[in-house]
Formats: C-alpha cells, sequence, structure tokens
C-alpha cells in the first residue's frame, strides 16, 4: 500500500465524520482532490524537484488523524504564549488542525476584518470562502490534494478594500499528541484592493518523543495596491516533519514580503508558487534555515511573471553542520508579455562540517525581451581567513564561528519590515547557533509536555 492509499481508505472509512466535523467550500474541494488522488504517488527521491527529497518516505508511516475533533482538555489561548518583545499583535492559535481565538484579539481589529475558523467562514462567510478557496493551489499535486482530502479547519483571515490593520496578527500553530499525528492545516488569506496587513506564523511542538506529520497548505490572494508581509518561524521538534505549500496570487501594484525561517526542525519541504498576475506587482520571497544532526530542509520555488514590470527579489541562505541535509530548487519564468520584468534570484550556503551536504538548483526560464535578470549559488565553508583574523586578535574559535555565522545572515534578517521582529530574529539566530534546541525560549509551547487528551 503506498502512501496515500492508506490515507484514501482512512477517507473512505471516515467520510461522513470528516464532512460532519467541517462544513461548505471545504466538503465540495474533496471530491476533485478525491478523483486526482486516484493511482497519483508521493514524490520520490530522485523525482524531478525532488532530486534528494521522498515524500513517500514521509507520508508512509501510520500516522492517526483527528478525523472525529478529539478536544483537548486546557484552551491553548490560555495555556501557551509567543511573545515579540516591543510588539503588540493579535493573537490566534491552530492547535494541531483546530482553530481557537485569541482573547480578546478581535478587539484590536479594524471594522470589516475577518479571522476565524475556515470551518466558521465556509458557513458564516460562505460566499467569499467559496470564491477563493482552493483556487489558488496546484490540484495536481498530490500532497496538496490529499491536505484538500483530508482538510477540516484552518484560518481566514479577510481585509476587506482600502483597510489597513496597524497592529500585526500572530498565528501560534501547536502539535501535539500522545501518540503519532498528521495534523492537516489549512490558511486561506484574503487583501482586496489597497488592503494592507502584516501576519507571524509561529510553528512549535510539544512533546517531542512523540513524531508528527505536519501537511499545510497556505492559499494568498493579494488585490490591486495590497500590501502583505507574511513571517513563517518554524521551531518544531526533530520529530516533526513538515511538508508546506504556499500558493500566491498577485494583482496588479501588489507588495508582497514572504520570509520562512527554519530554527528547528526534523524534516521539512516548503514549496512556494507565486504567480505575478498584475502589471508592476512586487516580491520579496526569502528563506533562512539552519540545521545540524540529521536534519532535512528543502525549500523548492516557482515565480511566474505573466505581466509587465514585476519585480521580485529572492534570496534562501542556509547553514549546515553534521550530517544536516540541505535543498534549494528555484525557478523564475519570466512570460511572453511580461517586458521590463527584474528578477533576481541567490542561494547561498555554508557546510560547517564535512559530513554536511547541500543541493542548489537555481533557474531562470526568460521567453520575452526587455527584462533584467540574474540568479546565482554558492555553497562554501566559513571564510578561514575571517576566523583566522578573528583568532589573532583573542577571540575564541568558538565565538568567531558564531560570530561569522550570525553575520553571514545578516542580509536575509536586515529584510524583515518589521523592527521589533528583526531584533527578535537576531536573538533567535544567535541562540541557535549557540546549539540551544529550544529557540524561542520565551514560548513555554515548545517541547512542553501537556496533561491534555490524545487525539
Amino acid at each position: 500500500m503506498s502512501a496515500i492509499d492508506q490515507y484514501i481508505e482512512l477517507y473512505k472509512e471516515n467520510e461522513q465524520a470528516v464532512c460532519r466535523n467541517s462544513a461548505g467550500a471545504l466538503n465540495e474541494a474533496r471530491r476533485e482532490a478525491f478523483a486526482s488522488l486516484a493511482g497519483a504517488s508521493m514524490p520520490r527521491k530522485g523525482d524531478e524537484d525532488y532530486e534528494v527529497t521522498s515524500l513517500e518516505d514521509v507520508f508512509a508511516p501510520d500516522y492517526g488523524v483527528n478525523v472525529n475533533r478529539v478536544e483537548l482538555g486546557a484552551n491553548p489561548a490560555e495555556a501557551f504564549r509567543c511573545d515579540v518583545p516591543n510588539m503588540s499583535t493579535c493573537m490566534y492559535f491552530l492547535f494541531n488542525d483546530a482553530f481557537h481565538p485569541g482573547k480578546n484579539a478581535a478587539n484590536s481589529l479594524p471594522e470589516g476584518v475577518v479571522v476565524k475558523s475556515l470551518k466558521d467562514a465556509a458557513v458564516e462567510n460562505a460566499a467569499l470562502v467559496e470564491k477563493y478557496y482552493n483556487k489558488a493551489a496546484d490540484g495536481k499535486c498530490a500532497q496538496t490534494s490529499l491536505n484538500t482530502l483530508l482538510t477540516q479547519d484552518g484560518i481566514f483571515l479577510y481585509v476587506p478594500k482600502g483597510v489597513v490593520v496597524e497592529k500585526p496578527i500572530q498565528l501560534v500553530n501547536i502539535l501535539n499528541s500522545g501518540a503519532p499525528l498528521m495534523a492537516n492545516r489549512r490558511m486561506l488569506i484574503v487583501l482586496e484592493e489597497g488592503a494592507q496587513a502584516r501576519m507571524l506564523v509561529c510553528d512549535h511542538t510539544q512533546n517531542c518523543e512523540v513524531s508528527y506529520l505536519d501537511s499545510q497548505v497556505v492559499e494568498i490572494f493579494a488585490g490591486e495596491r495590497a500590501v502583505f508581509d507574511y513571517y513563517d518561524i518554524e521551531d518544531s521538534s526533530t520529530g516533526t516533519n513538515r511538508v508546506a505549500s504556499f500558493y500566491v496570487r498577485q494583482a496588479a501594484g501588489s507588495n508582497l514580503m514572504i520570509d520562512g525561517i527554519t530554527l528547528m526542525n526534523g524534516f521539512t519541504r516548503n514549496n512556494y508558487t507565486v504567480e505575478m498576475e498584475g502589471e508592476g506587482a512586487e516580491l520579496h520571497l526569502y528563506g533562512m534555515a539552519m540545521a545540524n544532526g540529521n536534519r532535512h530542509i528543502d525549500n523548492h520555488t516557482v515565480v511566474r511573471h505573466t505581466a509587465k514590470g514585476g519585480h521580485t527579489d529572492e534570496l534562501f541562505k542556509y547553514v549546515l553542520d553534521d550530517n544536516a541535509v540541505g535543498a534549494f530548487s528555484g525557478l523564475v519564468q519570466v512570460c511572453p508579455g511580461a517586458e521590463k520584468t527584474e528578477a533576481y534570484q541567490s542561494n547561498k550556503n555554508i557546510c560547517a562540517s564535512d559530513g554536511a551536504r547541500m543541493y542548489s538548483k537555481p533557474q531562470l526560464l526568460i521567453d520575452c525581451d526587455d527584462v533584467k535578470c540574474s540568479h546565482g549559488s554558492s555553497t562554501g565553508q566559513l571564510d578561514q581567513q575571517a576566523l583566522f583574523y578573528m583568532r589573532q586578535r583573542g577571540i575564541p574559535e568558538h565565538e568567531a564561528r558564531l560570530m561569522l555565522m550570525q553575520a553571514f545572515m545578516h542580509d536575509v534578517i536586515a529584510g524583515v519590515r518589521m523592527e521589533a521582529l528583526k531584533d527578535r530574529l537576531r536573538h533567535l539566530v544567535e541562540n541557535r547557533f549557540l546549539g540551544n534546541n529550544s529557540s524561542c525560549r520565551a514560548c513555554p509551547s515548545t517541547c512542553h509536555k501537556s496533561g491534555g487528551k490524545d487525539a
């Protein structure tokens, strides 16, 4: 039985429970997802764009799926916090894959802004959810279709035309179970014309003795001249496997910042697919990853320019130690008619040990003239001359290595458009390079056992 087959069988046996505990557009989308999975298989190591990564192996274990929505015995909004000093946020939670509102979070939102359970929104905001849900996601992608088949809840963010959300929206994703668990999370984010918002998403794991599979699909729609920042911090556990797919559609003049930061994980595969559909759209796509031990981090990006005057700035950096494996595959496509496009892609990496491995494949596909595009990749070790220079001036080798690795990550952190978060990331990166497994030490949710019920 393949990895997909076992979950198709689970769905067949529990279809009524899956649909009963969800609603509206989420249930309607299952039909197409089910059909697309017939005869499908998860990518295996060696497949195109999966040169060193096997999703078949990741999905193969028999993870439990909480189709009956067993409740945790405590309110995560009361039990956990995830603070960024000097930054006040509107906080919400996804506990495994169930939505929980933060205390008084909605009181800080402008009129018309919606942040709620995706399941509830499918009923209470049915027209909006039906218009956008599963419209950007790739129905031919096996892991995305499986997420669509099994998703029962998630978060819905809607910002109406011209509305500016001053306070950042923070989503804390928490994994916790007494037995191996697969959580299917869905995020639907819609900003209408001229809307502005910022979102910080933090992934944490409790009970690190348990294995988890975190399946996420995020759809982002940015209307004309909308401005949106999405910061994604993964600080989980070595037993957490994450497969996340981001689907983005940008209208004319929109401006997006997407920043994926991996501090602690077991296995991670992030897919970013961005459609630059409107003239003059601007995208800043950044990634930063630190891995040691036997951890695995793979980022895959596709940015497609189909309109004139678009601008893409893409930068991914990795620092790998011990026997960690990193991979980056990125494609920037400039389609016919997308003149005046500017697109820059860069992947830079440090292998701090002989056992670390990095695989990089940057790509450009340009089908029109009058564009400015570049791409590049470099993988090396710490600058030995700089290390020698620092040690000659009395800096211990461990501190010198730490300083050089921090400096290497500087430009990714510098791109963050929130000063308080920028300062926090500097602290978290330093803490991670110091070897602390729980990087986000202000978050009690990280690898802390709970007395809640098993899913």
